[in-house]
């Protein structure tokens, strides 16, 4: 019988210099190449997700691979409508731009994960979300951040694919009504790799390189 570890994990300076590099070529990926995402990548990676923080222990993430065409189809359906509908909200510099840019992986993505908040989990017995249900949504963003890390450490990229109407993906994928549509993840392997976003190579957005300044009250 394997003992239980005691003492906290040490993390040298190494250590932390290879986090901040995974951190930075994280990227939303949007162009893959067609090879199989191997299978026990793609399960260690959800195994990692599992571990991340939430509100209560209440762990309301509902991870969907789905696999089927006809609702594949169904999700690519609903980009294209909400894609287009998008562009017409520019005006014509900027509607041009934004029909430029590749926006979702979701025909050359060997593997698609939906990700649902189930809000209606009795797990951890509602601490931490009377005041703030919303809390449920944020802990599956969290599962999310740690599968997007742990795929980027496998070699593989994640795009995650927003221009969708919730209702319709809901709709598709035949899950209970109780689960909230969080996130559509493309996962496979990149096609191209770069360390700057792709919004900012295709002149879509500037980087704020100091990000947010703390503000002290």
């Amino acid at each position: 019988m394997t003992e239980p570890a005691t003492g906290a994990p040490e993390f040298g300076e190494a250590f932390r210099a290879r986090f901040a590099e995974l951190v930075a070529w994280r990227r939303d990926v949007r162009r893959f190449r067609p090879d199989p995402v191997p299978e026990e990548s793609l399960r260690a990676c959800l195994a990692l997700s599992r571990l991340s923080p939430s509100v209560g222990n209440s762990q309301p993430w509902r991870f969907v691979r789905v696999a089927d065409p006809g609702r594949r189809e169904a999700v690519a359906a609903s980009f294209l409508r909400c894609n287009a509908a998008a562009a017409a909200t520019y005006d014509d510099e900027r509607a041009a731009a934004y029909r430029r840019l590749k926006l979702a992986g979701l025909r050359e993505a060997p593997v698609h994960l939906a990700v649902f908040c189930d809000e209606e989990t009795g797990a951890g017995h509602g601490l931490g979300r009377a005041t703030m249900p919303e809390m449920l949504r944020y802990s599956t963003v969290t599962a999310i951040h740690t599968f997007w890390l742990a795929a980027r450490a496998h070699g593989l990229g994640v795009g995650w694919v927003s221009i969708l109407c919730p209702e319709e993906v809901t709709r598709a994928l035949d899950v209970p009504v109780a689960w909230r549509l969080i996130a559509y993840l493309c996962v496979g392997t990149p096609a191209e790799e770069h360390a700057d976003p792709e919004l900012v190579r295709h002149g879509w957005q500037a980087r704020h390189e100091e990000g947010a300044p703390i503000v002290e009250r």
